[in-house]
């Protein structure tokens, strides 16, 4: 079944046109699932619509049923057993390994030379490494974000501060939110979304001190070493130095919304759902995060990744056809306008016509590009038990935000779990 408009195709339609008695080949329509909804919706939808446009011949019908990445990878790892599987999945990019390691994933390699090469197509190595697990090129990213600091200006000038002059390191930031917090009036100065994505936040810390998570060879953890403790030590910091509160994620963003909260550190992700809860009640800025380790310093990456799951050759194709429109200039640009997630095709970040722009108009998109050249992969413990590796991170983390327990207990007490939930799986 052809499911592109290749030469064949072009001219069995024009014979279609000149005899009656030729019917054209039925229409291909792929089931195609992702996570997180409330921030990806409309981008896929306006996704399938320009799709569509240009490949009528390809249904594409969305599942949207997981709220967040652990339950996506979960959803498509009960699919499999009872063989129903999407035909194509966005997977969080640290769930890429698990669904590849039981081989359910497209080996994406020969589809990308075939229809040219990954520098025709957009696809730089950094970009594409986030989608390759061993020698295989598992995955595209679609998204990708990275952690920045959101800042009401007005609460930051109230505390005496000027909102586009922060500095450039926690020694600064910290003793700024004390003082928006000591403004009063119930502020709080500080907020780190620690917890959702489970140690992604925490890791992004660790990387921004030059931390790693596991030996090169994934024989032995790695971040229980200096930079870990840096990284439980900055959290203790916020806490006692910036006067952080112990909200929840969804506490913070209610009391940011509504003035109460001076700035806040989070993904990328969340920019386009943050400008429409200011609602323009305030004055909304963003800046790029700390980096204490210097030329060492990085920062995790969040974000998905399109696999291609389909076994019948048609589907497959026709999966591969939509995956490759949503991760193309076009489709990244689509992206982009509709999250806050930075582009993923290198065309679009260079030619000027997809976002130059955008961000020329909307400035608080632009810190997130700039973090882009200091992104690492956000790690993917190996084995099993990777969703309770991350939530051991998230329970132990806690203690150390409600004031429960030193940095450096919290430290050894996920290390030691860490390497228990490694040796089982």
């Amino acid at each position: 079944m052809t499911i592109s408009l290749t030469r064949r195709a072009a001219l069995g339609a024009a014979a279609a046109l000149a005899s009656p008695r030729l019917v054209r080949a039925a229409a291909v329509e792929i089931v195609v699932h992702y996570s997180q909804p409330v921030i990806f919706k409309d981008s896929k939808e306006q996704l399938a619509a320009a799709f569509a446009s240009r490949h009528p011949d390809i249904k594409v019908s969305f599942i949207s049923n997981t709220p967040n990445y652990e339950e996506g990878v979960q959803y498509v790892l009960r699919q499999a057993i009872t063989g129903t599987l999407p035909d194509l999945s966005y997977q969080g990019l640290n769930r890429v390994r698990a669904v590849a390691e039981r081989g359910l994933a497209t080996d994406l390699a020969p589809l990308i030379a075939r229809d040219g090469g990954a520098a025709k197509l957009g696809y730089s190595p950094a970009i594409l490494g986030q989608g390759r697990v061993g020698e295989a090129q598992v995955g595209l990213p679609y998204a990708m974000s990275n952690t920045i600091l959101y800042i009401n200006a007005d609460l930051v000038r109230r505390a005496g501060a000027d909102p586009l002059a922060l500095g450039a390191s926690w020694d600064a930031i910290l003793p700024l939110a004390r003082a928006i917090k000591d403004v009063g009036s119930g502020v709080d100065g500080f907020y780190i979304d620690w917890m959702p994505g489970q140690e992604w936040m925490w890791s992004s810390l660790l990387y921004s001190h030059g931390g790693r998570m596991m030996s090169v060879d994934e024989r032995e953890i790695a971040f229980d070493g200096p930079e870990g403790l840096s990284a439980t030590r900055l959290i203790d910091r916020m806490v006692k130095q910036g006067g952080m509160s112990g909200f929840t994620s969804g506490a913070a963003q209610q009391a940011f919304f509504a003035g109460k909260l001076g700035i806040m550190m989070r993904s990328t992700a969340a920019l386009r759902g943050m400008i429409s809860g200011v609602a323009g009640n305030f004055e909304l800025l963003t800046a790029t995060v700390p980096i204490p380790g210097a030329a060492q310093g990085r920062l995790a990456t969040g974000g998905s990744c399109g696999m291609i799951l389909a076994r019948d050759p048609a589907r497959r194709e026709a999966a591969w056809t939509f995956l490759k429109f949503s991760t193309s200039a076009e489709g990244t640009a689509i992206m982009a306008k509709a999250t806050g997630y930075v582009p993923c095709n290198q065309i679009a970040v260079d030619d000027p016509a997809y976002l130059a722009d955008f961000y020329r108009t909307n400035p608080l998109f632009l810190p997130a590009t700039r973090q882009l050249p200091l992104s690492l992969p956000w790690y993917a413990f190996p084995g099993a038990n990777g969703v309770r590796i991350g939530q051991a991170f998230v329970d132990n983390l806690a203690r150390v935000v409600e004031q429960k327990a030193a940095p450096e207990q919290v430290l050894t007490d996920i290390a030691r779990e860490t390497r228990r939930l490694l040796a089982r799986a």
